[in-house]
């Protein structure tokens, strides 16, 4: 993570360390739920989602699917997609590997404020 990001968004507090490996964590459930993206070829720190209500036009979560995508659930509202580096996920309180990062949806709220959500697709049989 550089360091004028560390600053500028106070990512400081977010440093955990595991294995004797520093990591950031950003949680939905944070007061402020934040998400790194990289957006043409720069690192930014935006809003995950809209569980807290500032959108009064965004849906109020943080995922979407792809198959809403794909269906146009998105369209007119100048979305793009977006990799959100990560490589370990947290879910129903499992930390599990993300080989690949995770790709997102980035899209201004009537504000012109970027905000992110995770595509989730179905789960594969394993």
């Amino acid at each position: 993570m550089p360091t004028e990001l560390i600053g500028r968004h106070g990512l400081a507090r977010r440093v955990h360390e595991r294995g004797g490996e520093r990591e950031f964590r950003f949680l939905y459930r944070d007061r402020r739920p934040r998400l790194p993206v990289w957006r043409d070829g720069r690192l930014q720190v935006v809003r995950w989602g809209n569980g807290r209500g500032q959108s009064r036009f965004l849906p109020r979560t943080g995922w979407t699917w792809l198959s809403t995508i794909h269906e146009g659930g998105w369209r007119g509202l100048g979305a793009i997609p977006v990799d959100i580096p990560a490589t370990l996920a947290l879910e129903r309180g499992v930390w599990f590997r993300v080989r690949q990062g995770i790709r997102g949806l980035l899209v201004p709220d009537e504000h012109g404020i970027a905000v992110v959500y995770m595509i989730c697709e179905p789960a594969s049989h394993y």
